[in-house]
């Protein structure tokens, strides 16, 4: 969909910032992701990849190129932003934040097209990502609070209020009925596991925040480049390995490939230290987390954004085969 003027980047101020960037060519918009806006930026000098951050935190984004910058030298496959003339990596324009990226060719893979050494190369490297942010980034102990656990009494008013949304729109479609169907199945499943609620969970250490196949290029069968570092921050980091896999490895009809999961937790744990009882408790906390959460029907049915709804069938499947299958799933990660 082709941005409007209002929207489209200020080509012209913004590359006056570098030392020979090169006349812009075409500024094609990138499609793929659901946050943030990017570009292909083609000049005579080359491709850049031009991003433009929505949430304009000119200073937590600084954060993330000086980590990306530092990570690269450690060896972690990534793409720091291009520096202007005055070192700086964060354009500010109009009131909006800008960066300049070398452009990465590379393609997107989901576990579907991971072999199963593959899939261990993927624990290895988010391994690999957490042990070097804790070399990079300061300890701020403020920072490690604990996290409190979905309260499923909310669960249980959000899916009322959902349920109504879906029953009243017209026309009423196949999204719309499975919709229904999977929120009255899920608060069946919530009432019937209420009492396993986990305890808060203490933050572990800085994670890259939104770890999943569309931030992840590869070049044939390596990886080529992690990207889109704005969720960097303090959390559990074995959770995140857990909601990396129940995205990397999930199947269109809501089942883990638990052989890929399996390889790809063992390697996770050699390259994070971490042991099983820590992968144990964030299976537990992250399972939770799925069976209270509702976020592709919060943006349709409350900000009436679309842009998820491909991704509801697996995802809302996936929290029903999970808790059927739970001791399969968390024997994968710990085995």
């Amino acid at each position: 969909m082709p941005r409007s003027s209002a929207t489209a980047p200020p080509l012209g101020p913004l590359l006056r910032r570098y030392e020979d960037p090169g006349e812009p060519l075409s500024c094609e918009p990138v499609t793929l992701g659901l946050l943030n806006r990017g570009y292909r930026l083609s000049t005579t000098r080359g491709a850049y990849f031009l991003k433009h951050h929505l949430d304009g935190d000119r200073e937590a984004i600084a954060r993330q190129h000086r980590a990306t910058k530092r990570l690269q030298a450690l060896g972690v496959p990534v793409a720091p932003p291009v520096e202007d003339t005055e070192g700086g990596t964060v354009a500010v324009i109009g009131g909006r934040c800008y960066a300049l990226h070398p452009w990465v060719d590379g393609r997107h893979r989901d576990g579907a097209h991971l072999t199963t050494a593959q899939s261990r190369r993927l624990g290895s490297l988010l391994g690999l990502v957490h042990t070097c942010l804790d070399q990079v980034m300061e300890v701020d102990h403020t920072e490690r609070g604990e996290y409190e656990s979905a309260d499923p009494e909310e669960t249980f008013a959000l899916i009322d209020e959902l349920l109504s949304l879906a029953r009243a729109t017209r026309p009423h479609d196949a999204f719309d009925t499975l919709a229904e169907h999977r929120l009255v199945e899920r608060r069946a499943l919530l009432e019937r596991h209420a009492g396993h609620r986990p305890p808060p969970g203490s933050a572990g250490g800085w994670v890259h925040g939104d770890f999943h196949p569309l931030n992840l290029l590869y070049r044939g069968a390596e990886p080529a480049a992690i990207v889109d570092w704005d969720r960097l921050g303090v959390q559990p980091r074995a959770e995140e390995a857990v909601r990396a896999a129940a995205i990397f490895f999930v199947q269109p009809a809501g089942e883990l490939e638990l052989p890929k999961v399996r390889a790809y937790a063992r390697a996770y744990r050699r390259a994070a230290g971490a042991d099983a009882a820590e992968l144990a408790a964030a299976v537990h906390r992250v399972w939770w987390e799925r069976l209270n959460d509702f976020w592709i029907l919060r943006w349709r049915y409350q900000l009436n954004d679309r842009r998820a709804d491909p991704q509801f069938p697996a995802v809302s499947a996936l929290a029903v085969w999970w808790t059927s299958e739970y001791e399969a799933v968390r024997d994968a990660f710990t085995a």
